[in-house]
């Protein structure tokens, strides 16, 4: 396992430095986001997220509530407080100062990525000399004399090397986000970079530009013509020969490296949507997965998150995605599955709000089921499923919603199509109309006494529409209450179902 210190050393200065060293250090197991108003539980090995702090009282109460813990994360000026150290001296309990620019978001996932990254380095005893992938990007760093980071196809970054202060803002950008900014994806992409990425190049220069963007040597990463990822290197100006070639030597290593970092991966993903998918079918190993996935007794909700593409490659985008956005709402990594189509995520109801905020900013449909017992998820995924299906048809004018929200379109569109099959909607004198007609008659029907409401909603001139409602009312016999029950369930049937 890796100590606080070591985590600092990995996060490197962008983002972290150490202010207490506590005087019996100990290894880093997990991170734990120190919630407003909320008592975490805390255990040995921890790292402890400040994020609600507000002052010395908080910053104080909470190092003392963490007594045991690995360490305590602090801003300034918190972090450089002396009573706010003092108190860390008393709880035996290293301090280390988060840099004011730096996302608490970011961090957390940059925080994971290292912990796993030192998992990885305990359980592959046979990679000596580059245990992880930090130590390999430190080892390639030296190897072309300048600051590295290793990035996978997606450009996002899995590792990076010490001395990124000599680079330049859009490095550390890049560092501090754990992938490329997209306006610097543009910049590299209007000069071809990722072209000749893909061409399978060994070697790729990119001089300087006028944003004050350093010049760059780069390597593709790839093994039997696949393209794992990339190196990139900030460098002073052009680089000899000698020095490319080194660089690119580096390349089949690093590939080893990400192809059994991306087996391992993929088999725990596998085998954690396995347990997901036995808790979400209710079958009767479901209470051991949900121990296994690390769901306590608090209620939760189970997610529907529509990841359907045409396209493969860019389907696979999107789950990863959405994976890090989900991980970043609820602080840790989501029990996820993934299901013809659909990613389902089992999720704390206490961190719904924090989840709903994440993903309203996405393109695809999020639904959510009612928050319920470990033994009922099946339930929150039917109805997170029939949510999903309601999202699917457009009638509800929103991308992402809760079960408990949208009732009453679902009592409807439950009526809609329990009555479709019947032929509810060919009865009476509903067919003789056009279609404009249907759609004045059915805002006629859910504004009662309202026409101005009822033409609003069509946008049309409230004149017009005392017309065709008159036009109507020589066709249908709309003073009678059990025409218009009738009329409005035929409508219901054929807009809903």
């Amino acid at each position: 396992m890796v100590t606080v210190q070591g985590v600092v050393d990995r996060v490197g200065p962008t983002m972290l430095r150490a202010v207490h060293a506590a005087a019996a250090p100990q290894s880093v197991t997990d991170v734990v986001i120190a919630e407003p108003g909320r008592r975490n539980v805390i255990a040995a090995g921890d790292l402890v997220l400040g994020v609600a702090v507000g002052g010395r009282k908080d910053a104080v109460d909470l190092i003392r509530h963490s007594r045991g813990a690995a360490g305590v994360l602090l801003k300034q000026p918190q972090a450089g407080d002396k009573e706010v150290l003092n108190a860390a001296k008393e709880a035996e309990i290293a301090i280390v100062e988060v840099r004011q620019e730096a996302a608490w978001a970011q961090l957390v996932w940059l925080l994971r990525a290292v912990l796993d990254a030192a998992a990885d380095d305990e359980s592959d005893g046979d990679v000596e000399q580059f245990g992880d992938l930090f130590r390999l990007a430190d080892a390639v760093a030296a190897v072309i004399d300048a600051p590295v980071t290793i990035e996978d196809a997606n450009s996002r970054v899995l590792a990076y090397s010490s001395r990124q202060d000599r680079t330049d803002p859009a490095r550390v950008s890049t560092i501090m986000g754990r992938r490329v900014p997209d306006d610097v994806l543009a910049r590299f992409r209007s000069r071809g970079v990722f072209r000749q990425l893909s061409k399978g190049r060994s070697v790729i220069f990119v001089p300087a530009q006028r944003d004050g963007t350093l010049p760059r040597l780069i390597v593709p990463i790839r093994m039997g013509g696949e393209l794992l990822g990339s190196m990139w290197a900030v460098v002073d100006g052009e680089v000899s020969d000698e020095r490319s070639a080194a660089f690119a030597d580096t390349g089949p290593v690093v590939a080893l490296h990400l192809l059994r970092r991306r087996a391992r991966v993929d088999a725990e993903r596998m085998r954690s949507a396995e347990l997901v998918r036995a808790v979400l079918s209710g079958s009767t190993g479901g209470r051991t997965a949900a121990a296994e996935l690390g769901l306590d007794e608090q209620p939760h909700r189970v997610i529907a998150i529509d990841a359907a593409s045409e396209d493969a490659a860019d389907a696979e985008g999107v789950r990863l995605a959405l994976w890090e956005r989900m991980t970043r709402g609820v602080g840790r990594r989501p029990a996820v599955a993934d299901l013809h189509g659909v990613l389902y995520a089992v999720v704390p109801d206490k961190g719904w709000t924090q989840l709903r905020e994440v993903l309203s900013t996405g393109e695809p449909l999020v639904a959510a089921g009612a928050p319920v017992a470990l033994t009922d998820l099946p339930l929150s995924r039917s109805q997170a499923d029939e949510t999903l299906a309601l999202l699917r048809t457009g009638l509800v004018g929103t991308r992402l919603a809760g079960y408990e929200e949208v009732w009453s379109s679902l009592v409807l569109h439950r009526v809609a199509a329990a009555s479709k099959a019947s032929g509810v909607a060919e009865l009476g004198p509903l067919a003789g109309l056009k279609e404009m007609d249907l759609d004045t008659l059915y805002q006629w029907l859910r504004h009662p006494g309202d026409p101005r409401e009822a033409s609003r909603a069509l946008r049309i001139h409230p004149n017009t529409f005392r017309y065709r409602m008159k036009k109507i009312g020589e066709v249908v016999d709309l003073d009678d209450p059990d025409v218009r029950l009738a009329l409005l369930a035929q409508l219901v049937t054929l807009k809903w179902a």
